[in-house]
């Protein structure tokens, strides 16, 4: 390799993981300083409160595994315990809204947090650089300030009423903490361009940083602060819950399009969702068609609507449920849903009764040829913050389905089926391309539309993530703004319900690096705020 690249959706955050790449770390190393300041600089996106998988290829190590820090649901928790208030299901399939939206706001909302696990984990196994050195730069932004972007500020004043969730104003307002880090002494949420700063987090974070590792959030002080914070707040969470938290480490699964070998994550993240697409894709000439035109548009939303009726039928922890990717990513499924496209039959996505989420992605590559994609979240923000401690907890209980007896329904311990596609391609033994996604349930679709980008249409990195997409997980077509609005009007003839994202850029952010002849180059979404950095 001549070079390394990272890129992500926040600047300071790239910028902290590239001067580690500079000073000679690694690209673990490298996603670590990245991660550890998206958690400040995007903390409704992620941080120490939340949970993710990283995607690690280390080729001179022999290394290629994905490690897993999903959030675990509390050990208090019954299967039946919230059916009596189950109100509806998002239209994306995303989430489940209950009455009072006790499952989605506030200290019930909370599953188990992994994410420092996670890192920790990380950094000891395939990392080279010291704990302290790679938190320095948020806890820098924490005690400091950064200014907030715009991505951030629309986040935050997005109206979600019509999905049924709470808002996120109403979560930042719900600490104590929250009203002071998010909000002006009026009452009015701190602007785009205003200096954001955290001295709790800040704190926090050195604790951590002296202590060497994550016993002290697990074990130690920080342990008995959250459980003492839970109790006294109606949480499940306990000192047990975060004493017997384990994250997990398991092979990639694979597939494969035209030619290119694709390793992602396995269940209960979404690698093969995503596959899954790539394959049904796979049976029609997508090079030879316009792109974003009816019938490329027609096919895709089809093929994504299977993708996704087999994801909801399946998906779950595999600890609790069997999951059946194998049959589910075999070549004759696949050829037998191509078969039904071309008939023109119209899949069903069913849901309860009847979107931009709350997730952050790195891609990394370095000279050595290491590779990282590392996907982390809070799975949606609980609002909830410990006095003191500075950090938001996720708000991961609204993703569980609340009817006991699915894949994805609540049980103690569980982890909730994870949206997450973390993803390296290879042609070859070598890798190519390097991609991930925030994006909820759109990333699947999302990354694997990029893909084809690159390798039906032959786009450069940056054309390949920024061309018009659409989304297709439930049964009306999602289009960005930049779908002819011909295109539209023909979909409607065929008797498709088409909605218009008002965003030019629109359904997940995909953040990738290609390499071609020895050379990396990253691409970061325009809808977020992030950048791409080349370290020679």
């Amino acid at each position: 390799m001549k070079n390394g690249t990272i890129v992500a959706p926040q600047p300071e955050a790239v910028e902290a993981g590239a001067e580690v790449l500079e000073r000679g770390g690694n690209a673990v190393d490298a996603a670590l300083a990245c991660a550890f300041t998206q958690g400040v600089v995007d903390p409704q996106m992620a941080g120490i409160g939340g949970f993710g998988s990283m995607h690690v290829y280390m080729p001179k190590k022999g290394v290629h595994e994905i490690l897993e820090f999903y959030a675990r649901a509390p050990l208090k928790a019954t299967p039946d315990m919230w059916v009596d208030k189950i109100r509806h299901q998002s239209r994306d399939g995303f989430g489940y809204v209950l009455e009072d939206n006790i499952s989605d706001i506030g200290y019930l909302a909370v599953c188990t947090p992994g994410s420092l696990k996670g890192y920790e984990t990380a950094l000891r196994d395939y990392g080279t650089f010291d704990w302290a050195d790679l938190i320095a730069p948020a806890i820098r932004y924490a005690r400091d300030g950064f200014m907030i972007r715009n991505h951030m500020h629309w986040y935050w004043t997005k109206d979600q009423s019509d999905d049924g969730f709470a808002n996120t104003l109403d979560k930042l307002r719900f600490s104590s903490t929250g009203r002071r880090v998010y909000f002006h002494e009026d009452g009015q949420v701190r602007n785009v361009g205003d200096t954001l700063v955290n001295t709790d987090m800040a704190r926090t974070l050195e604790r951590i940083a002296r202590s060497g590792g994550a016993d002290i959030f697990y074990h130690g002080e920080i342990a008995d602060e959250i459980a003492d914070d839970f109790k006294a707040n109606g949480g499940l969470i306990g000192r047990e819950d975060l004493a017997r938290y384990e994250l997990s480490r398991v092979a990639p699964i694979w597939g494969e399009y035209r030619g290119n070998r694709i390793a992602s994550s396995p269940p209960p993240g979404s690698g093969f969702p995503m596959l899954e697409l790539l394959h049904i894709m796979e049976e029609f000439d997508v090079g030879a068609m316009r792109h974003g035109s009816t019938e490329h548009v027609r096919i895709l939303f089809e093929a994504m609507k299977r993708m996704t009726i087999d994801k909801d039928a399946h998906m779950g922890d595999p600890a609790y449920v069997e999951v059946p990717y194998g049959k589910l990513l075999s070549r004759d499924h696949a050829a037998e849903h191509a078969r039904s496209i071309r008939a023109e039959k119209i899949a069903n996505v069913s849901r309860l009764d009847r979107s931009q989420r709350d997730t952050t992605h790195i891609s990394v590559v370095d000279k050595d040829g290491n590779a990282v994609a590392l996907t982390h979240t809070l799975g949606s923000p609980s609002g909830a913050i410990t006095d003191g401690l500075g950090f938001m907890y996720n708000g991961t209980m609204s993703r569980f389905n609340p009817v006991p007896g699915k894949p994805g329904s609540i049980a103690p311990g569980k982890r909730r089926p994870s949206s997450a596609a973390p993803t390296i391609v290879f042609k070859g033994d070598e890798p190519s391309i390097v991609i991930g996604a925030p994006g909820g349930s759109y990333i699947a679709p999302s990354v694997a539309q990029c893909l084809m980008n690159m390798i039906d249409f032959d786009m450069p990195v940056l054309e390949a993530v920024s061309a018009p997409r659409v989304v297709g997980v439930s049964n009306t077509i999602d289009i960005c703004n930049r779908i002819r609005r011909s295109v539209e009007r023909e979909l409607r003839a065929l008797g498709y319900k088409v909605a218009r994202s008002p965003q030019t850029y629109a359904f997940a952010a995909v953040h990738a690096i290609k390499i071609e002849d020895g050379v990396s180059r990253g691409a970061a979404d325009p809808q977020r705020d992030g950048v791409a950095i080349s370290v020679a």
